[in-house]
């Protein structure tokens, strides 16, 4: 018969060593799921800062440029003022064609501030500047014994961008191959020998 004070041990059961090395695997086991899941957790924590970032960009971006379409059609408006005022009556002449004149002056003024304030600025090359095919767009090519090759020769309407976005480009003229004048503008990157090309 068995006291009870004797403690009964299970011959199955693992000895102080084995249970040590048991226990350790487990704790091993589980701080690599516990890795693991920190991991996880900073990757899905990650995408969620970069989805919030980019729709905020987009939010922004639409915001933005919204009005281009509208600005886009007032272009053709400040075309218009500017080729009336190219044949209105010159200074001096005191008629009511030259008062026409001022009231096109001054509806032009309001209507280039107003660009400005929205974000709209021209886009006006000078002669001989490096044709910028991000911002210009060339409509011929002529030989020039002023500019050199790739400079621009004339600008045949004005440009137009909206935060640094274009919306129209420049039209101009670009000074051929062939051309002997002056010195080259600087090369732009991403600039072809030959805007036509």
């Amino acid at each position: 018969m068995m006291d009870d004070q004797t403690e009964f041990q299970d011959p199955a059961a693992p000895t102080d060593g084995a249970a040590e090395a048991s226990a350790q695997d487990a704790v091993a086991q589980l701080q690599s799921e516990i890795a693991a899941l920190k991991d996880q957790a900073l990757r899905y924590a990650a995408e969620a800062e970069n989805t919030r970032r980019r729709a905020e960009r987009e939010v922004n971006d639409a915001r933005a440029y919204a009005i281009s379409k509208f600005a886009k059609d007032l272009l053709a408006v400040a075309d218009n003022l500017a080729r009336a005022l190219e044949h209105a009556p010159k200074e001096g002449e005191d008629s009511p064609a030259r008062s026409l004149a001022v009231g096109l002056e001054m509806t032009q003024k309001g209507l280039m501030t107003a660009f400005e304030r929205n974000g709209v600025k021209a886009i006006e090359p000078a002669p001989g500047e490096r044709f910028d095919p991000h911002r210009h767009q060339a409509m011929m090519e002529q030989t020039s014994e002023t500019f050199a090759p790739g400079a621009i020769v004339q600008v045949l309407q004005t440009g137009y961008e909206l935060f640094g976005r274009v919306v129209r480009p420049a039209m101009a003229i670009v000074a051929a191959k062939d051309s002997t004048g002056g010195e080259a503008p600087a090369r732009l990157d991403g600039a072809a020998d030959s805007p036509l090309n």
